[in-house]
């Protein structure tokens, strides 16, 4: 029998369940356990314990025990370290904070620790908080959070040939395949994706520059439309549908047409 352990981490709140008439089950991605999921008993009426903390993307400091390694964790008490009241405040910036948690939950293993992905959750959080709600945010943390996953597209180099980016060259984006095709190697399929030199580059750029830098980096129209075209798609081949929060997006700027 496994003896009780009792622990103390920070973490992002990434989704919230009720579960009967006064608990709730929790989803976090935490600093020092990776995603963990774990019930609050009685979270629905206690004030002390849990009052406005256990909601999406609220970063906080939880105490949870659990025996062994299996099975949800006790939620015994949280504290907050950020409401993101700025986020809460204006629907683009809800969105977009939505997105980045619900991609994070999708794309994380529990009990997986990776202190970069919290961070990297964070950094992108405070981004969004604080500056401009840019689109462009979301594809350079998608490429972030695949890199860190395992799953980073190939965009330096034809995935056939080798050959390194070449300003002469056309390419096309396949998601099945994992990256791009130059035009000496790419057959027209029916998921390949066309990508200009300038969008391949744009990418690249923003997913090594300074996290702080990212908010003056200058994306054409062009180059969103094909950075978003390409990016979900990929995204979409690897989890088989597209993303809850995406379709929200898409049917709330439906109506702000």
């Amino acid at each position: 029998m496994h003896a009780k352990t009792t622990h103390r981490t920070a973490a992002f709140v990434l989704r919230v369940l009720d579960y009967g008439e006064s608990d709730r089950i929790v989803t976090f991605y935490t600093e020092d356990f990776g995603k963990l999921k774990g019930i609050a008993k009685g979270a629905k009426r206690s004030r002390r314990r849990f009052a406005n903390a256990l909601e999406p993307f609220s970063c906080l400091e939880i105490l949870f025990s659990r025996r062994g390694r299996d099975g949800l964790a006790l939620i015994e008490d949280s504290t907050p370290i950020c409401h993101y009241a700025s986020l809460r405040a204006d629907l683009e910036r809800t969105l977009i904070a939505s997105y980045l948690i619900d991609l994070t939950d999708q794309f994380t293993l529990e009990g997986k620790r990776q202190a970069d992905i919290y961070r990297l959750l964070a950094g992108f959080l405070d981004l969004v908080a604080q500056g401009p709600a840019l689109e462009s945010l979301w594809r350079f943390f998608e490429l972030r959070l695949l890199k860190l996953t395992g799953y980073e597209p190939v965009l330096d180099r034809c995935l056939a040939c080798r050959s390194l980016l070449d300003p002469d060259q056309s390419y096309q984006f396949v998601p099945r395949e994992g990256g791009l095709k130059c035009g000496r190697c790419g057959i027209a399929t029916y998921d390949a994706l066309p990508i200009s030199i300038g969008t391949i580059r744009t990418l690249l750029l923003g997913r090594d520059l300074d996290l702080a830098k990212l908010p003056r980096l200058v994306v054409s129209p062009q180059t969103a439309r094909e950075s978003q075209a390409v990016l979900t798609a990929f995204i979409r081949h690897h989890l088989g549908r597209d993303l809850k929060s995406m379709q929200v997006v898409s049917e709330i700027r439906k109506l702000c047409i």
